[in-house]
Protein backbone atom coordinates (compact mmCIF):
# COMPACT_ATOMS: atom_id res chain seq x y z
CA UNK A 1 0.00 0.00 0.00
CA UNK A 2 1.34 2.96 -1.46
CA UNK A 3 0.72 6.27 1.13
CA UNK A 4 -0.13 9.75 -0.66
CA UNK A 5 2.07 12.52 -0.34
CA UNK A 6 -0.71 13.89 2.22
CA UNK A 7 -1.04 10.76 4.45
CA UNK A 8 2.93 10.75 4.75
CA UNK A 9 2.73 14.87 6.27
CA UNK A 10 -0.14 13.67 8.21
CA UNK A 11 1.97 10.48 9.59
CA UNK A 12 5.04 12.45 10.43
CA UNK A 13 3.30 15.30 11.86
CA UNK A 14 1.39 12.68 13.67
CA UNK A 15 4.45 10.63 14.90
CA UNK A 16 5.77 14.16 15.78
CA UNK A 17 2.75 15.49 17.78
CA UNK A 18 3.51 11.51 19.52
CA UNK A 19 7.25 12.37 20.25
CA UNK A 20 6.86 15.88 21.93
CA UNK A 21 3.77 14.35 24.03
CA UNK A 22 6.45 12.22 24.86
CA UNK A 23 9.10 13.83 25.66
CA UNK A 24 6.94 16.56 27.64
CA UNK A 25 5.62 14.20 29.59
CA UNK A 26 8.03 11.71 30.04
CA UNK A 27 11.18 13.85 30.56
CA UNK A 28 10.46 17.58 30.69
CA UNK A 29 7.61 17.73 33.32
CA UNK A 30 9.33 15.51 35.76
CA UNK A 31 12.24 17.59 35.02
CA UNK A 32 10.70 20.52 35.49
CA UNK A 33 8.85 19.17 39.27
CA UNK A 34 13.15 18.27 39.89
CA UNK A 35 13.96 21.59 39.41
CA UNK A 36 11.45 23.37 41.56
CA UNK A 37 12.01 20.76 44.41
CA UNK A 38 15.65 21.38 44.21
CA UNK A 39 14.65 25.22 44.12
CA UNK A 40 12.81 25.04 47.81
CA UNK A 41 15.65 22.75 49.04
CA UNK A 42 18.31 25.42 48.63
CA UNK A 43 15.54 27.94 50.00
CA UNK A 44 15.64 26.06 52.94
CA UNK A 45 19.29 25.49 52.67
CA UNK A 46 19.72 29.50 52.54
CA UNK A 47 17.67 29.54 55.85
CA UNK A 48 19.29 27.01 57.83
CA UNK A 49 22.36 28.58 56.94
CA UNK A 50 21.37 32.12 58.11
CA UNK A 51 20.14 30.85 61.01
CA UNK A 52 23.55 28.93 61.91
CA UNK A 53 24.62 32.28 61.22
CA UNK A 54 22.26 34.09 63.75
CA UNK A 55 23.41 31.15 66.28
CA UNK A 56 26.58 31.34 65.63
CA UNK A 57 27.23 35.15 66.28
CA UNK A 58 24.97 34.66 69.61
CA UNK A 59 27.51 31.79 70.80
CA UNK A 60 30.30 34.14 70.08
CA UNK A 61 28.58 36.94 72.04
CA UNK A 62 27.93 34.53 74.73
CA UNK A 63 31.20 33.17 75.01
CA UNK A 64 33.09 36.73 75.27
CA UNK A 65 30.44 37.26 78.29
CA UNK A 66 31.42 34.35 79.57
CA UNK A 67 35.10 34.66 79.91
CA UNK A 68 34.43 38.03 80.79
CA UNK A 69 32.42 37.23 83.75
CA UNK A 70 35.14 34.50 84.43
CA UNK A 71 38.08 36.95 84.45
CA UNK A 72 35.21 39.02 86.71
CA UNK A 73 35.24 36.06 89.13
CA UNK A 74 38.74 35.13 89.41
CA UNK A 75 39.55 38.82 90.44
CA UNK A 76 36.75 38.63 93.02
CA UNK A 77 37.73 35.20 94.30
CA UNK A 78 41.47 36.74 94.75
CA UNK A 79 39.51 39.85 96.96
CA UNK A 80 37.41 37.45 98.90
CA UNK A 81 37.68 36.49 102.53
CA UNK A 82 36.58 33.69 102.94
CA UNK A 83 34.52 33.36 106.61
CA UNK A 84 35.97 36.64 107.54
CA UNK A 85 33.43 38.70 105.60
CA UNK A 86 31.11 39.97 108.79
CA UNK A 87 34.52 40.50 111.16
CA UNK A 88 36.22 42.56 108.24
CA UNK A 89 32.35 44.81 107.45
CA UNK A 90 32.43 45.82 111.29
CA UNK A 91 35.99 46.63 111.10
CA UNK A 92 35.28 48.94 108.29
CA UNK A 93 32.12 50.05 109.90
CA UNK A 94 34.65 50.86 112.66
CA UNK A 95 37.06 52.62 110.78
CA UNK A 96 34.49 54.85 108.51
CA UNK A 97 32.51 55.62 111.55
CA UNK A 98 35.33 57.14 113.23
CA UNK A 99 36.98 58.91 110.07
CA UNK A 100 33.73 60.45 108.74
CA UNK A 101 32.71 61.65 112.24
CA UNK A 102 29.63 59.65 112.02
CA UNK A 103 27.64 58.27 115.79
CA UNK A 104 26.46 54.79 115.28
CA UNK A 105 22.98 55.02 117.50
CA UNK A 106 21.78 51.15 116.95
CA UNK A 107 23.60 47.85 115.21
CA UNK A 108 21.41 45.03 114.85
CA UNK A 109 22.75 41.61 113.25
CA UNK A 110 20.48 38.94 112.49
CA UNK A 111 21.55 35.75 110.53
CA UNK A 112 19.98 33.55 107.91
CA UNK A 113 21.22 30.15 106.55
CA UNK A 114 20.81 30.25 103.10
CA UNK A 115 18.92 27.23 102.08
CA UNK A 116 20.38 24.45 99.18
CA UNK A 117 17.75 24.57 96.18
CA UNK A 118 15.56 21.72 95.92
CA UNK A 119 16.62 18.64 94.62
CA UNK A 120 20.19 19.30 95.28
CA UNK A 121 20.93 16.55 98.29
CA UNK A 122 24.57 16.76 97.95
CA UNK A 123 26.95 19.07 100.49
CA UNK A 124 28.19 22.22 98.21
CA UNK A 125 31.62 23.58 98.69
CA UNK A 126 31.05 26.11 100.26
CA UNK A 127 28.09 26.95 102.40
CA UNK A 128 26.35 30.67 102.35
CA UNK A 129 24.69 32.38 105.19
CA UNK A 130 23.46 35.48 105.14
CA UNK A 131 23.79 38.33 108.08
CA UNK A 132 21.41 41.05 107.66
CA UNK A 133 21.99 44.11 109.86
CA UNK A 134 20.28 46.92 110.50
CA UNK A 135 22.20 49.74 111.81
CA UNK A 136 20.32 53.71 112.59
CA UNK A 137 23.48 56.33 112.73
CA UNK A 138 23.76 60.17 112.28
CA UNK A 139 25.64 60.90 109.77
CA UNK A 140 26.19 64.08 107.43
CA UNK A 141 25.11 63.27 103.97
CA UNK A 142 28.65 63.78 102.55
CA UNK A 143 30.06 60.68 105.15
CA UNK A 144 26.92 59.08 104.27
CA UNK A 145 28.18 59.08 100.59
CA UNK A 146 31.49 58.36 101.07
CA UNK A 147 30.38 55.38 103.41
CA UNK A 148 28.30 53.47 101.19
CA UNK A 149 31.03 53.91 98.50
CA UNK A 150 33.39 52.35 100.72
CA UNK A 151 31.26 49.45 101.05
CA UNK A 152 30.84 49.16 97.00
CA UNK A 153 34.89 48.42 97.51
CA UNK A 154 34.52 45.89 100.37
CA UNK A 155 36.45 42.07 99.14
CA UNK A 156 33.54 40.61 99.52
CA UNK A 157 29.38 41.33 98.61
CA UNK A 158 27.34 43.51 100.59
CA UNK A 159 23.99 44.78 99.42
CA UNK A 160 21.72 47.66 100.76
CA UNK A 161 18.56 46.44 101.38
CA UNK A 162 17.13 49.63 102.23
CA UNK A 163 18.05 52.94 102.90
CA UNK A 164 16.18 55.54 104.83
CA UNK A 165 17.08 59.37 105.29
CA UNK A 166 15.61 61.63 107.88
CA UNK A 167 16.35 65.02 108.36
CA UNK A 168 15.81 66.40 112.41
CA UNK A 169 16.17 69.73 113.16
CA UNK A 170 17.52 69.16 116.80
CA UNK A 171 20.48 67.18 115.24
CA UNK A 172 21.50 69.82 112.27
CA UNK A 173 23.61 69.34 110.51
CA UNK A 174 23.33 65.18 111.00
CA UNK A 175 20.54 62.88 109.73
CA UNK A 176 19.23 60.50 110.91
CA UNK A 177 19.92 57.41 108.80
CA UNK A 178 18.08 53.90 109.06
CA UNK A 179 19.98 51.79 106.67
CA UNK A 180 19.64 48.31 106.12
CA UNK A 181 22.35 45.57 104.81
CA UNK A 182 22.71 42.42 103.68
CA UNK A 183 26.56 40.37 104.30
CA UNK A 184 27.03 37.69 102.18
CA UNK A 185 29.59 35.00 104.29
CA UNK A 186 31.10 32.07 102.66
CA UNK A 187 32.00 29.22 104.95
CA UNK A 188 34.63 26.99 103.77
Amino acid sequence: MVLKRREKMLLFFAITAIAIWAFDNFYYTPQKKKILRLKEEVKLADLKLNESLIYTKGVETVEAEVSHLEKELKGFNGRTLKGEEFRAFLKHLARESDRLQMKMVSLTPQEEKLSLPEGKKATPPFQFRKVTVHMVLHSTHTALQAYLKGIEELPFLVTVDGLQIERNEEMMPFLKVTLGLSVLIVSV
